[in-house]
């Protein structure tokens, strides 16, 4: 059998060959790719020779080429095009994955070597990369148990296979869960409010599950809804709160309880093991943040006025809702566009009409883009994606030059996982002469054929805000793929991503792209300023249900070894309480049992990240304003700066190289009305 992973590709920047790849393929592929790394890897061990640069740290980062290529794309498919032969193979994979990485992370010999490299580092002639690369290694095998013992490192090895099978078991939970309790509506007048194209999309979901005459509403990953803000159904909106904040905690095979506790229990034994006092304490000891005390500063600081400008809110809401209606979580969306109407006269309901999907990605994001740092667009209708609704774009730089592939899958779907994101195909090096391909995945309601799709406010910025991670993946030019793209400290990962929202209401990025989808008249000017002047509306909701979070993921990863947790809604409720931002109608973002960040998502003990990074984000949007906006100029500096050197350099250093100071508070205060 020809399998395509054995061998690089050779279509046009590395771009997987999906036409050619079928589920037969990928264990093969695994299986290959973990006997080959280790070949790999045991041939650096034995080398007789001293440990050198050459020798050990460059044979390390050409080592597992295969695994990698596969890796990639099995995993990407299974967040945006999941399978049943796709869950059984990731269940069979989770603790063969962990047991490989700890046997190259664990190993004695490679940290042996690593570490007299370390000790040599500045003496060996290399460049500032090449140091760094040598540091970045000899931490991460540090913090993940190259120097315990043998027996302890046998715990170890325990310890990551089983939460590497409990944390995929926590994603898949939350999908069937998520797709089980997506809400029927049999009557379409129980959706009055929602738009022709909302309507339509309802449509076309219950026709794909076979329910025909009869509409479908699909959950979002966080506890609210779009659809809450619209309907005037007040009985529809609080069975899709109460089936949104069900998720996981319903008894029966999707429950996910019980994983929580068992993965926080698994976490809390091996960070003792590794001399630490709780998860938090490991994951932000290599981060920008350092401890989960520096967390607690922030997050403690944010917290009460969050709380009170909240409670503020809510009693405006209620004063719309009137004395007949006692306000409740699946109101606050609803009555909030009400006062936001009374107060500003904004309506965002009236924006959709000009936020039409395919402008606002060519004229908009796109437009950003080509005016801030000269790349252009091209679509590759050629070229085959993993899944029919993916578009792939060739991305080119001012004078012709190449920079990557664009990958571009707008529309949900039962087998993609919930929220947004963006991910590497192929990640960029020029020491295995890789080029870059990058995706990004949305999860907007596809509507019949023939309708346009027209996006909320909220789908729009996070287009933007996705796409801020894909030119960071795109601009990177690193030597070794350790560094490429968005691989640098987790709570800095979101600050790029953060900046690039600021170009959607850029006046002449807005111009260009918000027009009626039928009139081709431009969005109003008018519309445009009462945004602007009701920015700090409804921030107090905002920063509380992202806290809430944040909080509770920190609370649930300070637990000691020696804590013992049976109860999950009652560990929950307490550390919100704890931090006074118990509100039942203003709920977490996320809750425990559907918190896939930290559960399964890669951002345990992390999802403080957004805000952390924020910090930095709105001093650099500050920056941009002060310095004359969407320039060339301006674009030249941050992605020389900041985006072309990925992961090849401390962040703080880089983003200290680009504002010229380190970032200060005050304008994230000032954004979220917080002063």
């Amino acid at each position: 059998m020809t399998n395509p992973f054995f061998s690089p590709s050779t279509l046009p920047y590395g771009l997987p060959p999906f036409a050619q790849i079928r589920d037969e393929h990928y264990r093969p592929a695994f299986d290959r790719g973990f006997e080959d790394h280790l070949e790999e890897i045991e041939a650096i061990t034995s080398n007789p020779q001293q440990p050198t640069f050459e020798n050990t740290m460059i044979s390390l980062e050409k080592s597992g080429q295969i695994l990698h290529r596969v890796s990639l794309v099995f995993f990407n498919k299974q967040s945006a095009d999941s399978s049943d032969f796709g869950d059984e193979l990731e269940e069979q994979l989770a603790p063969l994955l962990a047991a490989h990485s700890d046997s190259i992370s664990l190993n004695a010999a490679l940290y042996a070597r690593i570490a007299a490299l370390h000790d040599r580092r500045h003496s060996l002639g290399l460049d500032a990369e090449g140091v760094y690369l040598i540091e970045r290694y000899f931490t991460e095998f540090t913090q993940s148990g190259a120097g315990l013992s043998d027996p302890d490192k046998t715990t170890l090895m325990d310890l990551n296979q089983q939460l590497s099978v409990l944390t995929t078991k926590f994603e898949k939970n939350l999908l069937a869960d998520t797709n089980e309790l997506a809400v029927v509506v049999e009557d379409v007048a129980e959706l009055d409010g929602l738009g022709e194209g909302e309507i339509s999309a309802a449509a076309e979901a219950a026709k794909e599950r076979g329910l025909d005459d009869k509409y479908l509403i699909t959950l979002v990953l966080p506890t609210g809804h779009p659809y809450l803000s619209a309907l005037t159904n007040r009985g529809l909106r609080q069975r899709i709160m109460e089936a949104s904040i069900s998720r996981g905690q319903r008894g029966g095979e999707y429950d996910n309880r019980d994983l929580v506790l068992q993965i926080t229990r698994l976490r809390a034994e091996r960070a003792a093991l590794l001399g630490y006092p709780n998860h938090a304490a490991v994951v932000t000891a290599d981060q920008t943040a350092g401890t989960p005390e520096a967390v607690d500063a922030m997050l403690s600081r944010l917290a009460p006025p969050a709380a009170r400008n909240a409670r503020a809110e809510q009693a405006e809401l209620q004063f719309e809702a009137g004395d007949g209606t006692e306000l409740a979580s699946w109101d606050w969306a609803f009555y909030s566009e009400k006062v936001r109407k009374a107060k500003y006269d904004v309506d965002t309901s009236e924006m959709r009409p000009y936020f039409e999907a395919e402008r606002v990605l060519k004229d908009g994001v796109f437009f950003a883009a080509t005016r801030l740092y000269g790349i252009t667009f091209t679509e590759r209708p050629d070229l085959v994606g993993y899944h029919p609704d993916v578009r792939l774009f060739e991305v080119t730089n001012e004078d012709g030059s190449p920079v990557g592939l664009y990958s571009f899958d707008l529309y949900t779907r039962d087998s993609k996982r919930g929220g947004a994101w963006m991910n590497e195909l192929i990640g960029q090096s020029e020491l295995v002469d890789a080029t870059v391909v990058v995706c990004n995945n949305l999860n907007v309601p596809k509507p019949a054929a023939g309708s346009p799709t027209l996006l909320t406010y909220d789908e729009v910025n996070t287009l933007f805000h996705e796409f801020g991670h894909a030119l960071h993946g795109l601009f990177a030019r690193v030597t070794y793929p350790k560094f490429t793209g968005t691989n640098v400290f987790r709570d800095f990962v979101e600050f790029p991503s953060q900046v690039n929202e600021m170009w959607m209401l850029w006046p002449e990025i807005l111009a260009n792209y918000a027009v009626h989808f039928e009139t081709g008249e431009p969005m109003p000017q008018e519309i445009v300023d009462k945004l602007h002047a009701s920015e700090a509306f409804n921030e107090g909701f905002a920063t509380s249900e992202y806290l809430t979070a944040a909080l509770l993921d920190q609370a649930w990863h300070r637990i000691s070894k020696d804590e013992v947790v049976t109860d999950v809604a009652g560990f929950e409720a307490a550390a919100i309480a704890r931090v006074g931002l118990d509100n039942p109608v203003v709920p977490t973002r996320y809750s425990s049992t559907y918190f896939a960040h930290t559960f399964s998502g890669g951002y345990d003990a992390g999802y403080y990240s957004y805000i952390w990074s924020e910090v930095l984000d709105a001093d650099t949007v500050d920056w941009f304003k002060e310095n004359g906006g969407l320039t060339r100029a301006n674009g030249d500096r941050f992605r020389q700066r900041l985006l072309g050197v990925g992961g090849s350099r401390d962040a703080l250093e880089a983003f200290r190289d680009f504002r010229g100071r380190d970032a200060v508070i005050e304008p994230l205060l000032k954004r979220r009305g917080l002063e």
